[in-house]
């Protein structure tokens, strides 16, 4: 009702005036009257009507039109409810923009695809794995751009359970995980994430596993061959029995050096083992380091020792012994009889340079890069002969890690190698530092090498 009062009370007025001036003037005069108010409504309606139109045509730029009467209510009531879309639009747009501008931070690549898997939109992390742009690639159908036959099955599938683990189609060293999660109404929304790190570890786990299990099978079947011999002998020579002996405890110390390796790589890699610094003598250490080498070497080598700098180092004395014990211990078990081994100390700038040179075979340079790694051996049948464990080099590695060092490995085929640690000018104490530090023996055994 609230609606009818003001038109109805205006028309019963007009009908109230038309009855006036008929009675007064006659039925003339009376549809005269009322012509002219239905000619001044329709002249006003039009107005009106011109007026909205206008309005509706571009509301932003328009302002809403002034009127009275039922046209009033009815703009008031057009404005109110524009004034609630833009609102709601603006708060559309605004989560829209939060979406793209979260989607575009994420690190994994995201297309929206529809349902005829055409392209509607794409983060920035898509073109750096999968080559797409967004601009560029809007409205194209993805299987003619990516065209792998297991990535155009999977897409097929349409399995949102199930994962496909590829390579990247723009970098073969990437290895990306693609899963499809229903978007929308009929929309898909493709993720793909770099799992290149997690597929290393998981390479590198397998390895790790592999290597170690056939370290211990070779010492641990021909223990267990000696053992089964002898249980089956009653009457072996003494001699015999003795090298029977001799071999089992070879055998044996060689499984126990692996382990003691894997031991000190765990403890190195423990993030609850903390680094404990404390002052090192260097010439004492390299004194030390020498006549191990001369006990390894038992003459058959000539060792030398070069002191050009009289600076100590701050750090873990255990710790750089195991490491620069490795690299003389692998100096003198690859170096052929009659060579030279060179232990030296020295200042380069800031930084202290600790460096093992040998007459060796060399290194071809292919190797370098790897011989940190676990296990690997540049001639795996060598280093059992020599004792190594596979593990020496990635002690090093770790121990330098730890002090903020690195390894440099200069190495030429038939002449020789050298493998400097350059600690950190932080890492260096100059004489008179309070504290000289203490050199503390090896073990027993030595420290493996790779």
């Amino acid at each position: 009702m609230g609606f009818w009062w003001r038109p109805l009370g205006v028309l019963a007025g007009v009908m109230l005036v038309a009855l006036l001036l008929w009675a007064d003037s006659g039925w003339v005069a009376a549809l005269a009257f009322l012509a002219g108010i239905q000619a001044f409504v329709m002249l006003r309606r039009l107005l009106q009507e011109y007026r909205l139109s206008r309005w509706l045509e571009s509301p932003d730029e328009v302002d809403p039109p002034d009127a009275t009467g039922t046209w009033g209510d009815i703009f008031y009531r057009l404005d109110k409810f524009q004034r609630r879309q833009r609102a709601s639009r603006s708060e559309l747009t605004s989560a829209l923009e939060q979406f793209e501008h979260a989607a575009q931070a994420v690190p994994d690549a995201m297309v929206i695809l529809n349902r005829s898997d055409q392209i509607e939109w794409c983060n920035p992390a898509s073109r750096k794995y999968m080559g797409l742009d967004c601009e560029r690639d809007r409205g194209q159908f993805i299987r003619y751009l990516l065209r792998q036959a297991h990535f155009l099955e999977f897409l097929d599938a349409a399995d949102y359970s199930q994962r496909l683990v590829c390579k990247s189609p723009i970098n073969r060293e990437v290895i990306l995980s693609l899963q499809l999660v229903p978007f929308g109404t009929a929309q898909k929304l493709l993720v793909a994430r770099d799992i290149t790190d997690l597929e290393r570890v998981d390479a590198m786990r397998r390895d790790f596993i592999a290597n170690v299990s056939h370290e211990l099978r070779t010492p641990l079947t021909v223990v267990g061959g000696f053992v089964e011999t002898l249980a089956d002998t009653t009457d072996l020579p003494a001699g015999e029995s003795r090298r029977y002996f001799d071999l089992m405890l070879d055998h044996t110390r060689r499984m126990q050096h692996l382990l003691d390796d894997l031991l000190t790589l765990s403890r190195l890699e423990s993030d609850e083992h903390t680094l404990k610094d404390a002052s090192i003598n260097v010439h004492e250490l390299a004194e030390a380091l020498k006549s191990d080498a001369e006990s390894l070497s038992r003459g058959r080598h000539t060792i030398r020792l070069q002191l050009d700098s009289r600076a100590g180092l701050k750090g873990n004395l255990q710790e750089v012994r195991s490491a620069l014990g490795n690299l003389v211990s692998n100096a003198v078990r690859y170096t052929p009889d009659g060579g030279e081994i060179t232990l030296a100390w020295r200042e380069q700038g800031e930084a202290g340079v600790f460096s093992v040179t040998d007459t060796g075979e060399g290194i071809a340079p292919e190797h370098i890069p790897r011989l940190t790694e676990r296990f690997y051996r540049v001639d795996r049948s060598r280093s059992r002969e020599t004792g190594g464990t596979g593990l020496g080099l990635a002690i090093v590695k770790h121990v330098l890690t730890r002090h903020g060092a690195r390894l440099d490995i200069q190495s030429t085929p038939g002449k020789g190698s050298t493998f400097s640690v350059v600690f950190p000018a932080h890492r260096v104490q100059q004489p008179g530092a309070p504290d000289g530090g203490k050199v503390i023996p090896f073990p027993e055994r030595g420290q493996a090498a790779g």
